[in-house]
């Protein structure tokens, strides 16, 4: 393998399910946690590699005890070739205090935090099933500047119940205020089997108008701030992009390890199921998928990978050309599942 690869481990634990959430999760037990983090180091010995990233995601990482974290990277640098610039990200949710868990991740390399802030309204937050408010989030935000981690990532979502147009600028402030590196900003999206699915009719949602000038705003609002689009839903300040997730849109290597983790490893995909059982899933890279993946970028993918006529979206302003390249527009992100459909 010529280029480092990234390392993704998955933490399904959490403290109650998101009403929102069908990303596979069980209830956090301290005992569980334990006998999960000792499967996944035994897992870690089948493979060898060279990473420059390290993404612990979930779930709620950060719920586990913060040890258990040190040791799966521990592991990870005995068994595998670990790049000095490797970047470490925990996904960690503000509801408890991590004061002394930041310096721990600190101690262990983790250098990026990513954090569940949803909202700084308090009424959105809770709304979503979120139980710590702003000044927790803030806290979090601080404790981990504190602790050396500064490559900070702030999870906004738009969309949500009791959210407006008005009420995301205070959000936006907030985000000013915090001096993050890194935003990722997703819309709501109600998927079947979440409590959110069961009561739809009565969760008072903005209209679809609403939630497109809602991302519209947010892009505009961002760039104000000094964060740069890099992908349809994420943000960052000049050199902040998350250098582990551009793996999965440029379809460079990266392996998965843990319940419902997916990989792409040596050409192949495969995933893991809820007992960790490995399950083949065909071969990675096709031209599909290099669309696909490629139009979520800003940078946009190479012309002549399209063979099918895109001049029409061009003329809609939703997918704008240059020389060599072409690239979804702000508005063409809004709808870019029909685009890429037309275009594979």
């Amino acid at each position: 393998m010529a280029k480092n690869a990234g390392l993704y481990f998955h933490i399904p634990f959490c403290r109650s399910k998101c009403p929102y959430c069908d990303f596979f999760s069980v209830k956090y037990d301290e005992n569980l946690a334990l006998n999960y983090a000792d499967k996944i180091i035994n897992e870690i010995e089948n493979y060898s590699g060279r990473f420059d990233t390290i993404y612990f995601g979930g779930g709620t990482p950060s719920i586990m005890e913060p040890e258990l974290i040190g040791r799966i990277i521990e592991k990870s640098r005995k068994q595998f070739q670990i790049a000095q610039n490797c970047e470490i990200t925990v996904e960690c949710n503000p509801s408890k205090d991590m004061a002394e868990d930041f310096k721990k991740y600190a101690s262990y390399g983790v250098n990026r935090i990513s954090l569940g802030m949803q909202s700084a309204r308090d009424e959105e937050r809770f709304a979503l099933g979120r139980i710590a408010g702003r000044k927790q989030v803030a806290k979090a935000v601080f404790d981990a500047k504190a602790s050396g981690i500064t490559n900070i990532s702030l999870d906004v979502m738009l969309g949500t119940p009791k959210q407006t147009l008005e009420s995301l600028d205070e959000t936006f402030d907030f985000i000013g205020k915090m001096d993050v590196a890194h935003v990722s900003a997703y819309m709501l999206k109600i998927e079947k089997g979440t409590k959110f699915y069961d009561i739809y009719e009565k969760l008072a949602l903005p209209d679809e108008e609403t939630v497109a000038d809602m991302y519209l705003k947010t892009i505009h609002k961002l760039k104000e701030l000094g964060f740069d689009q890099y992908e349809i839903s994420n943000f960052s300040k000049p050199s902040f992009e998350s250098r582990h997730n551009l793996k999965y849109w440029m379809l460079e290597e990266y392996l998965g390890i843990g319940a419902s983790a997916h990989s792409l490893w040596n050409g192949k995909r495969f995933y893991y199921d809820k007992n960790l059982n490995i399950i083949p899933d065909g071969d990675g890279g096709s031209h599909e998928e290099k669309i696909m993946l490629g139009l979520r970028l800003n940078r946009g993918i190479d012309k002549t990978l399209v063979k099918k006529d895109y001049k029409k979206f061009v003329d809609m302003g939703l997918i704008k050309e240059t020389d060599k390249k072409i690239a979804l527009t702000a508005e063409g992100m809004l709808v870019s599942n029909s685009i890429i459909s037309e275009l594979i």
